[in-house]
């Protein structure tokens, strides 16, 4: 069986065309995927039947599903989702007083194995196509209009998985949220967050993207970062460096640098220096200070409030536009770094 949603309206309407069906039907079932966000083939109410059996001969809708929810005490939404084939990824929705944020997955599970994330302890499955982020999206936009009475106003490509490796469907996906037929959502909107893939971050000046750009930094040095961050071996904060120049001359797209602080590993006035350093070198329009939040595979632990408020009056100081990033949704292990859906549906119930 074909996914329908890969198909653009004109290969639609060629598919319509060999039923011996109007060309209008094409653009139907077009509004029926990205207006409507059917579920299913048989959703598909004002086409006949006989048409909807001829589409289901070849072709099916892989529509991602809401397998269990979680509320957060602070009004954060995480979502254990289930996909066609019964993998699960996890998607949450962020309220504030100006904005409905959907954090996304890319990937199921993940392959850079971060020190200090709990998806990095998972094994990468597969690539999600485009379709299932695109899903992630629709349903927490719903989700955001039931609790708050508001649409979704920005996206965080920052949950499970690595985007810039599954940058195709990364891609299109976005020009699908974006579309004037899809979603409609303003590419200023979107961030898409990595860990460092110089070579792809390259590819996202060259593909002149839209959409703004966090680099999950954590270590302004190659020796720290090595250590928490295995893809820095291969992709060094020199090399990362070059490319979000690039990226920036390119685009003129927002950057911002992401630095969770660690007790005793990067919090120091050292660190601080270097973070400086750091941040000039690069067109950065923000840099976002995040406190730690524990994971059991993990033997870090967030500083004592003094030392972070240290580390930030040091970046104040400097002019750096910096800004200290609370977590959300903690109680419930949706907040940085925390997503990490077991990929067993007996123990997922469990959630």
């Amino acid at each position: 069986m074909k996914n329908l949603r890969e198909l653009d309206l004109s290969q639609l309407q060629t598919l319509i065309a060999s039923f011996d069906e109007p060309k209008y039907r094409a653009a139907q079932v077009n509004e029926w995927i990205w207006k409507k966000h059917v579920a299913s083939i048989d959703g598909m109410s004002s086409l006949s039947k006989m048409l909807r059996e001829k589409l289901k001969e070849t072709y099916f809708i892989p529509k991602v599903g809401i397998h269990h929810t979680q509320h957060s005490s602070d009004g954060t939404i995480k979502n254990r989702m289930i996909l066609h084939d019964g993998h699960f990824i996890e998607s949450v929705l962020i309220p504030t007083d100006k904005r409905m944020t959907v954090c996304v997955s890319s990937q199921v599970g993940c392959s850079l194995s971060c020190k200090f994330c709990a998806t990095g302890y998972l094994p990468r499955k597969r690539n999600l196509n485009f379709d299932e982020i695109v899903d992630q999206v629709t349903e927490v936009n719903e989700q955001a209009l039931k609790y708050y009475g508001k649409p979704l106003t920005n996206i965080v490509f920052m949950g499970m998985g690595e985007p810039l490796l599954n940058y195709k469907n990364m891609i299109k996906a976005v020009e699908r949220i974006t579309s004037p037929d899809g979603l409609g959502m303003s590419p200023r909107r979107i961030t898409v967050s990595t860990a460092g893939v110089a070579k792809m971050i390259q590819q996202l000046g060259e593909d002149e993207v839209r959409f703004k750009l966090a680099l999950s930094l954590h270590a302004a040095n190659d020796f720290k970062r090595n250590e928490i961050m295995p893809i820095n071996e291969t992709n060094n904060i020199e090399a990362l460096v070059e490319a979000l120049n690039f990226f920036y001359k390119q685009t003129k797209n927002e950057i911002t640098f992401e630095y969770i602080l660690f007790k005793n590993f990067n919090d120091s006035q050292k660190d601080a220096e270097e973070l400086v350093k750091l941040y000039r070198r690069v067109p950065v329009d923000l840099v976002n200070i995040i406190e730690y939040n524990p994971i059991e595979e993990a033997d870090f632990s967030k500083p004592e409030e003094q030392v972070t408020h240290q580390f930030m009056q040091y970046l104040e100081s400097k002019k750096v536009n910096a800004r200290l990033r609370r977590s959300r949704g903690k109680d419930i292990d949706a907040a940085c770094g925390q997503l990490a859906n077991v990929d067993h549906p007996e123990v997922a119930q469990k959630g």
